[in-house]
């Protein structure tokens, strides 16, 4: 384990070069150009490190990456993505910089410090000669936007593998994540009908007046002490001041901890009616992303984690976050899923983004070590 960090360390200066190369990729999930320029960068730097690639083309979206490296046992699969929110030019307002220990720019916590922190790990192994599983490494490049290209891909990954490990950005403090929430959103259509809200108003039926007393239904179902959340995020409706309004929307963000939850909100939305004559509901939508949840696989990983981090004389802490990352569909199929394995720092989807460059040696440390220990468990 000490060798491997001595490794890391050693080649910080490589980690940090590896980020700013990807970062100056920039790679918007709905540009497939600009994402497939920086999928080709991370393909060569895989091959150069004794990877065999196969990207797995898209039409609409950026190419994924499929890489191995043989090893001994069942595999590990490396799980992240190397989209991001930020539209191609971003980097002219928010320049990528290094402040003291601190590397900013759009991109690097999320999560491209993680795919270098991964290409890291990897070498380290290899160039020390250290044992370990076969490692299957699946980049993607929708994940911002719902993994509607990759799911399949990932689950097919997933159901071979022994564990799955998440290299997306750490919480704060480092702390691994084992938990997240199931992420879904619902859109309620309310159809009424039109009047002149002045001369034959009860000739209408408002989808408007309709849409928020559903609104006030749903809003019970929210259960914050339990982590259950229901927000409403967007609304619409009506034409004018003056008419009955026709036809009203509104789209809801909902999470929850646990499947249990996730099928209860799910049924109490498909069971909605209409509470006022002349209106009628649609109901579209569901949950999108399963939760991450805590199971005892979920924390044996951690423990091993938490071991490795020991022998490399760190504290290793761990969490949960209401956020949805690939890593919730690997734990749903039952493999044992750690997710948060990426970088230190701040700023996801933010101007402030950055990440703590004296933090990326031990990170691929650690990820190296886990492996190396998930060979001789295997």
């Amino acid at each position: 384990m000490r060798q491997l960090l001595d490794y890391c360390e050693s080649h910080a200066g490589t980690i940090v070069e590896t980020i700013e190369a990807l970062v100056r990729l920039e790679s918007p999930s709905t540009d497939k150009a600009a994402v497939d320029r920086c999928g080709r960068e991370i393909a060569g730097r895989l091959r150069a490190g004794g990877a065999r690639v196969e990207p797995l083309p898209r039409d609409a979206r950026g190419d994924h990456l499929d890489a191995r490296i043989d090893g001994t046992g069942k595999p590990v699969l490396l799980l992240g993505h190397f989209d991001t929110v930020w539209p191609v030019g971003t980097l002219e307002r928010m320049p990528l910089r290094r402040d003291g220990r601190r590397l900013h720019g759009p991109g690097t916590f999320d999560m491209k410090a993680g795919i270098a922190i991964a290409l890291a790990a990897i070498a380290a192994l290899r160039d020390t000669g250290t044992a370990h599983p076969p490692v299957h490494m699946l980049w993607t490049t929708d994940e911002e936007i719902g993994s509607g290209t990759s799911r399949d891909a990932i689950e097919a990954a997933a159901r071979e593998a022994a564990a799955v490990l998440v290299l997306e950005p750490a919480l704060p403090g480092g702390a691994l994540k084992t938990a997240r929430k199931g992420c879904g959103e619902f859109e309620i259509d309310v159809h009424g009908v039109a009047a002149h809200a002045g001369v034959d108003p009860g000739k209408g039926a408002s989808a408007i007046h309709e849409l928020a007393a559903q609104i006030a239904v749903i809003e019970q179902w929210q259960d914050l002490e339990r982590g259950v959340s229901v927000n409403v995020g967007a609304i619409e409706g009506g034409s004018r001041p003056n008419v009955v309004a026709e036809h009203a929307r509104a789209i809801v963000d909902v999470r929850a901890p646990t499947m249990a939850d996730a099928r209860t909100l799910d049924s109490r939305f498909r069971a909605l009616q209409p509470l006022r004559p002349g209106t009628r509901l649609t109901v579209r939508g569901g949950f999108e992303r399963p939760p991450l949840e805590r199971t005892p696989a979920v924390a044996h990983l951690f423990s091993i984690a938490r071991d490795v981090a020991s022998v490399l004389e760190r504290d290793l802490m761990e969490g949960a976050t209401g956020g949805g990352s690939d890593g919730n569909f690997t734990a749903a199929l039952g493999v044992p899923t750690l997710d948060g394995l990426g970088p230190v720092g701040d700023g996801a989807h933010a101007a402030h983004e950055h990440v703590d460059v004296e933090q990326l040696p031990w990170r691929a440390a650690l990820v190296a070590g886990l492996l190396h220990r998930l060979a001789s468990t295997a």
